[in-house]
């Protein structure tokens, strides 16, 4: 069970006033906020720690190291991952996915294939639109039905010995629609194609399973799970990691250098150049072990119930437009209310207070297909409540009187 009261005294960025009301917080799409563990994590790093890994002999930096690696292990564990060197330690997901694209411009050949889907962030588009272009593959897309929901039948037929790489999300940060991913995996390997799941938004709301899902690269983002900005996993199998070239060199993802060749490290620092975001990764580990305290099982739970109970309230709003309605949902809900534009309605609902996200959410592909500018987009995270949810209504209610 969820004690939300017990949870939401961890958060300190929560007690306060917004335009003075209390601040209703519902942009955990975007980030969620950070218990005091895990700021405490950076602080320790920072006043107890502060020395670079790796590298040193020093009392310090083993320590360091020691807490560094012990974040690595932690999420090998969360992900199931098969090895600990298949965890590489990345800024967040927009590396993630740039590593993998990148290392598959010098593996695709012209008339091979990448398919993204139509419900992709720009972060799984652009970099794979980059990959094309350099190796002239051709990337295509998944489309999707008016209900947000991938249209499958479409997928199999785009799949053939051309298709190389499928990139995919396993929950839309627009839509909430949660993509059926291991199916879409297993259809992918019967062609040979490699498969990357964009993890960013299921990291929070569900538990993840490298290898019961048979992905190739799975990647997450720190800051999407309680913990810091700027730190992220990427999961790769070995056999990929050890084809694909580095992304960077420098430090750390060398054995060795001269002026005529350089030799790399082996796994998984051959992905990770320079010094890296050393408190950022330990404070990973500190978020990690938060959220399995309190048992996916649990967040899951209740998230649901806090999601149905918005989409039934906010449904009773005359003029209101769902904008993704797919049965297996997570997290978020986006709408738009009559003609008003969502930039308006986000600029009223924070002078009352509440913290949405509008516009196209780094998605505007789906944002075309539904023909309208963005969407009002309230995404949850465990520190929400029924409360929350009612001052969104009424936030969205009064807005629609001022602006109609």
């Amino acid at each position: 069970m969820i004690d939300v009261n017990d949870i939401r005294h961890q958060f300190p960025t929560l007690h306060q006033e917004v335009n003075g009301h209390p601040l209703v917080y519902l942009d955990n799409g975007a980030t969620t906020h950070k218990p005091q563990v895990v700021i405490d994590a950076i602080s320790h790093y920072y006043e107890k720690l502060n020395s670079n890994i790796h590298r040193g002999v020093h009392f310090l930096s083993q320590q360091a190291t020691d807490a560094y690696e012990a974040s690595r292990e932690t999420i090998r564990q969360h992900l199931n991952a098969q090895h600990l060197h298949e965890i590489i330690f990345t800024k967040g997901n927009t590396e993630a996915i740039n590593l993998v694209a990148n290392g598959f411009r010098q593996i695709l050949q012209e008339g091979d294939e990448v398919l993204v889907s139509a419900m992709e962030h720009h972060s799984n588009i652009v970099p794979w639109q980059m990959a094309c272009q350099s190796s002239s593959a051709t990337l295509k897309v998944i489309p999707m039905d008016e209900m947000g929901v991938l249209d499958m039948d479409s997928y199999k037929n785009l799949l053939s010995d051309k298709t190389k790489v499928v990139a995919v999300n396993h929950i839309s940060n627009a839509l909430g629609t949660i993509n059926p991913v291991k199916q879409m995996i297993q259809w992918a390997h019967e062609v040979g194609a490699a498969v990357l799941i964009d993890g960013a938004q299921a990291g929070p709301h569900c538990s993840i399973d490298v290898q019961d899902l048979d992905a190739d690269f799975y990647c997450i983002s720190g800051h999407k799970v309680y913990g810091p900005t700027g730190i992220g996993a990427l999961y790769g199998k070995e056999e990929w990691l050890k084809k694909l070239p580095p992304y960077q060199g420098g430090g750390e993802m060398i054995a060795t250098v001269s002026f005529d060749k350089t030799t790399y490290a082996d796994l998984p620092h051959k992905f990770e150049a320079g010094t890296p975001n050393i408190a950022g990764g330990i404070a990973l580990k500190t978020a990690i072990d938060w959220i399995n305290q309190i048992g996916l099982d649990n967040i899951v739970s209740y998230e649901k119930e806090l999601v149905d109970y918005a989409t039934e309230e906010l449904s009773k709003i005359e003029g209101i437009r769902f904008i993704g309605q797919a049965q297996e949902k997570a997290g978020v809900i986006s709408f738009i209310v009559g003609d008003i534009h969502p930039y308006d309605m986000g600029m009223i609902l924070d002078k009352l207070g509440v913290a949405v996200r509008t516009g196209h959410h780094c998605a505007q592909p789906v944002m075309d297909q539904f023909c309208i500018p963005g969407t009002v987009r309230a995404s949850f995270a465990v520190y929400n409540t029924k409360e929350d949810v009612n001052r969104l209504v009424e936030g969205v209610i009064k807005a629609q009187t001022m602006l109609s």
